[in-house]
């Protein structure tokens, strides 16, 4: 599997890193805005820089192209990947509006598209599907979760305007697991506030926030943030609380789940999954057998819906149907 990445930042340094442990797997091509930041991505990670997509498009070869763009910077580039045939994983958010979603998946149909909500990929993520799958857990009614750090991140994402905020660029894989765990929820209410950078130069995102998903069935997801809590720390997890189970996650890998029916008996996982890892082999294997990947390019623009709806409640400060 030949891959080029289109954007040369931290994320995409994951990715490259991810390709190089894929037995099948090699990046052979990557290009940013700039010539030479493409080729010092490439001294670091190998393949050869190129100063515009649409040449490296019709000059490496490619199966697969990483988009990892931040996401207000997307201006058709996922369409112009498709129609030269070429299969892509996009970073998360996808966009920042649904329309520009929604071309994006439409243009991707006849190519294998992902999204790149890596967090599904986690051996306690897995368990806890397996164990859904199989009935063991029965519904789930209640979901928690939570996203904390301290740090002034990239200038772009401290710009709502590029980042969409840190509801919608880092809360939104929480609120991915929610969804693939419990489905579209029905309406969210939320608040947020630039509570302690407003004095800050560029940084016109929240750095706090809470969102309440209801279901018409009575099932609730509450999720929050932050990003003043513990400068070098990032603190996520999440909590679902099912008919016969409960799941205590730590991480992506890290887990304890409780079955609750009848006797209580307590499993704990521990896994050493890369998800960046198993997503790029997932993705290979998807390309040979021409398969959908585990985790599709709509699903990027479902849970991006919630998340934009989230904001949308906080920013209007009323309750948003979904």
């Amino acid at each position: 599997m030949r891959v080029g990445i289109l954007g040369t930042g931290g994320i995409a340094a994951r990715h490259a890193d991810a390709i190089a442990a894929v037995e099948g797997a090699e990046l052979v091509a990557s290009t940013s805005r700039r010539l030479e930041t493409a080729e010092a991505f490439s001294a670091r990670h190998g393949g050869t820089a190129y100063a515009q997509l649409d040449r490296m498009l019709g000059e490496a070869e490619l199966d697969l192209v990483i988009v990892a763009l931040p996401p207000g910077a997307h201006a058709g580039e996922v369409e112009r990947i498709a129609a030269a045939g070429i299969n892509v994983l996009v970073e998360k958010p996808i966009a920042l509006e649904l329309g520009r979603a929604r071309a994006m998946v439409d243009a991707t149909e006849t190519v294998i598209a992902a999204c790149g909500f890596m967090y599904r990929f986690g051996g306690a993520v897995e368990r806890w599907a397996a164990l859904d799958a199989a009935g063991e857990t029965g519904r789930a009614g209640h979901f928690s979760g939570s996203f904390h750090c301290n740090a002034l991140h990239a200038p772009w994402w401290r710009d709502r305007d590029m980042s969409g905020g840190q509801m919608v660029e880092q809360l939104i894989h929480i609120v991915d697991l929610q969804r693939s765990t419990m489905g579209m929820p029905n309406s969210v209410v939320a608040r947020s506030a630039n509570f302690g950078h407003a004095g800050t130069p560029g940084y016109s995102s929240e750095d706090m926030s809470a969102m309440i998903f209801g279901y018409d069935d009575g099932r609730i997801a509450v999720l929050h943030a932050s990003n003043i809590a513990v400068p070098g720390r990032w603190v996520k997890g999440w909590q679902i609380v099912a008919e016969r189970a409960t799941g205590l996650f730590a991480d992506w890998n890290t887990a304890e789940i409780v079955r609750t029916a009848g006797e209580v008996a307590s499993e704990r996982v521990a896994a050493t999954t890369n998800p960046f890892v198993a997503q790029i082999a997932d993705l290979r294997d998807a390309i040979a057998n021409r398969r959908p990947p585990r985790v599709p390019l709509s699903d990027g623009l479902e849970t991006l819906q919630m998340v934009l709806a989230a904001r949308r409640a906080a920013d209007e400060r009323r309750e948003v149907a979904l």
